[in-house]
């Protein structure tokens, strides 16, 4: 059994969203800040809690660091924790969905090193390959900016839609400009676009969630996103300010280490794929 604590959390409302962050500002005085205490790290279940858990239980002691892991199970709460100081860093996200969310939240994290990409990928329990879905069939995609856009250059960049020139990361099903076979779109949580595979035709799933589903996205995904020259690799990040915490410099040196690159080709066998 690892030795973290789960906590799970809903998205929060953006009144809360924004209340939290004032409340909190950039106080400095809670453990996962302070510099002579342990590192507290927020992260998504899998891969990125696993991947903590291997560095806390193989290398961190010899390392001198003393390293805690908090799981969260949605995409809003690692970084307002991170700012508020509640916790040190996170390990979660890509550079887009940062991007978007300090700009939509006044937040200020930063990223330290990528750590491994997540490929997207197009799953089904109706069909066994895209060609095979039907006119008109639904297809669920992540509901936030980022990971939406990015679903549907997935479905672009294998002939399924077209989508407006230069849309960018902010794309929505309003931007398709060519839908040839009728396609329904149904936005959702990230979080929840597995457990909806029983009452759609198709869903784009981020890859940590698919994995916590038990789907293996090089072996059962219809469609996969490529690796190479792929913006959306996954890091550490910290408020900005504590980007020379030595205990973030420590962290950044052992998930970048041929240990960590190890136990990450043997442990997901290319459904996550270190980035350095």
């Amino acid at each position: 059994m690892r030795n973290t604590a789960r906590i799970t959390t809903a998205v929060l409302a953006t009144g809360a969203l924004t209340l939290g962050l004032s409340a909190c500002g950039s106080d400095k005085s809670d453990s996962g800040a302070k510099a002579d205490g342990p590192l507290i790290v927020a992260a998504s279940p899998t891969p990125h809690a696993e991947i903590l858990d291997f560095v806390k239980d193989n290398l961190a002691k010899k390392a001198g660091l003393d390293l805690e892991v908090k799981e969260f199970t949605d995409y809003v709460t690692p970084n307002t924790a991170t700012e508020d100081g509640s916790v040190g860093a996170n390990y979660f996200q890509n550079q887009p969905y940062l991007d978007d969310f300090n700009k939509k939240n006044g937040t200020h994290i930063v990223p330290v090193v990528t750590v491994h990409l997540e490929p997207l990928g197009l799953y089904s329990e109706k069909v066994e390959s895209a060609d095979a879905l039907k006119s008109g069939a639904t297809i669920a995609v992540p509901n936030d900016t980022v990971n939406e856009a990015r679903a549907l250059k997935l479905l672009a960049d294998n002939g399924l839609i077209t989508l407006k020139d230069g849309v960018g990361n902010e794309a929505t099903p309003a931007d398709i400009t060519k839908n040839p076979r009728n396609f329904k779109f149904k936005e959702l949580e990230a979080a929840q676009t597995p457990r909806s595979l029983q009452d759609v035709d198709a869903a784009v799933v981020n890859g940590n969630y698919a994995i916590e589903a038990d789907l293996k996205p090089a072996q059962d995904a219809l469609v996969l996103e490529s690796a190479q020259d792929n913006p959306y690799g996954n890091f550490l990040a910290v408020k900005e300010g504590d980007e020379n915490d030595p205990r973030v410099k420590k962290l950044a040196e052992l998930l970048t280490s041929p240990e960590v690159k190890k136990f990450i080709e043997d442990e997901y066998a290319g459904s996550v794929i270190a980035s350095f």
